[in-house]
């Protein structure tokens, strides 16, 4: 990428005689240049846009971790607790020794599990939560903002949306056994960033957690994670299922996770998804054709020797969970599904809108619109400030 931006400026200059011409226009096309080139490396230089093609690059952006061990993330004050859920276990070893491993957040109460003052970047979040999975709320508040941009049951935001482990192996989101869970969505920010879960269960919960992050600069094109939940058991209307609506600015779509439950027999995935976009009103700009094509499988995800669904988890796509996983085509079965758009952002300037049909097949060759029950996350990234989300409603 480097060498093409120096040639191209150099066949500029010698094919126009810059060098004879116009001394000063020379001076001025290599300043160019090299801020081109200065430019591509910014993010280098700030410790993010990271992978094993540029991680050997030295960066003057500062790792911070934040934990039970250390609930500021402030350097040099890790692992000084005198108080904690593993006070009992460490009382033969002392400060030092995994005294406050993991957190315990009462019913029906709010924790804070970490507030950041940028700019930075969080870049991998870890934690294993015990409990309800949708009676967890993970919420994040950027720069200060009075309501949050992500907002959903910990379990959905993290592709483990039936409250049971379901081995994810993505690029963003990853879930290991027993119950751990990992995200690494880039989340920048310019002022702060606020992580609450908020336990609306009958029981007390146990968290153990991990938020990796860098305080850095922030490029000015640098656009916030949001992620918001959506659930409609039945469906408003009959075959139709809203993901995400009233998503207003400048972004990028750039995920989608289904917890899909369905209510007839047969296959349920021949609806299309469709992405509304800046002023789009009757028809969409982009619509796909069927289910299991969005999530890149085809032919009912069926193994054709098996004659089951087919799971699979890969780096963009997934159908990572069907229960019971040794039936098929049966009333009542669950299904885990993610696409994550890393590679074809889908991007908007004004507006956006995402729905998929639920259609499955009845007499005559005919399409049946079904009424499933299916519940959403919708990850998107866009300039703030952003739209007020609807009222969370989890139903469960």
């Amino acid at each position: 990428m480097l060498s093409r931006v120096i040639q191209s400026t150099l066949v500029y200059i010698l094919k126009n005689r810059v060098m004879k011409r116009s001394p000063h226009l020379l001076v001025f096309l290599l300043i160019i240049g090299c801020g081109r080139v200065a430019n591509l490396n910014a993010g280098d230089a700030a410790g993010l846009d990271l992978g094993l093609g540029n991680l050997y690059h030295v960066s003057k952006a500062k790792s911070r971790s934040i934990s039970p061990e250390n609930f500021t993330g402030e350097k040099g004050k890790a692992g000084m607790a005198t108080e904690g859920t593993g006070k009992n276990a460490a009382r033969d070893l002392g400060r030092g020794w995994k005294i406050s491993p993991s957190v315990v957040i009462k019913s029906k109460s709010t924790f804070v599990i970490g507030e950041i003052q940028g700019p930075g970047c969080i870049q991998q979040i870890w934690m294993t939560p015990t409990g309800n999975w949708r009676h967890s709320i993970l919420r994040v508040y950027w720069d200060g903002e009075p309501e949050p941009s992500i907002e959903c049951p910990v379990g959905d935001f993290f592709a483990c949306g039936w409250g049971k482990y379901c081995q994810i192996s993505s690029l963003p989101v990853c879930v290991n056994p027993g119950s751990a869970f990992n995200c690494y969505w880039p989340m920048p920010f310019r002022k702060s960033a606020k992580i609450t879960m908020e336990n609306t269960d009958e029981k007390n919960m146990v968290v153990y957690y991990q938020v990796n992050y860098t305080l850095t600069d922030i490029p000015k094109d640098a656009g916030y994670l949001h992620a918001q939940f959506h659930r409609e058991t039945p469906l408003k209307q009959k075959g139709l299922y809203t993901i995400v609506e009233g998503i207003e600015g400048e972004g990028q779509y750039v995920g989608t996770y289904l917890a899909w439950q369905v209510k007839g027999t047969g296959w349920w995935g021949e609806g299309e998804i469709k992405f509304f976009m800046d002023g789009d009103k009757e028809f969409p700009t982009i619509c796909g054709t069927g289910t299991e094509d969005y999530f890149c499988g085809s032919y009912d995800f069926e193994n054709q020797e098996t004659k089951k669904y087919q799971t699979f988890s890969t780096p963009y796509t997934g159908l990572a969970q069907v229960l019971p996983p040794d039936k098929i085509y049966e009333a009542g079965q669950k299904f885990g599904l993610y696409r994550w758009h890393i590679a074809d952002p889908v991007r908007f300037e004004k507006d956006l809108k995402v729905t998929i049909q639920a259609l499955g097949w009845q007499s005559g060759g005919r399409y049946l619109p079904e009424e499933d029950d299916i519940a959403s996350v919708a990850f998107w990234y866009q300039k703030e400030p952003h739209k007020t989300f609807p009222k969370l409603v989890v139903r469960e």
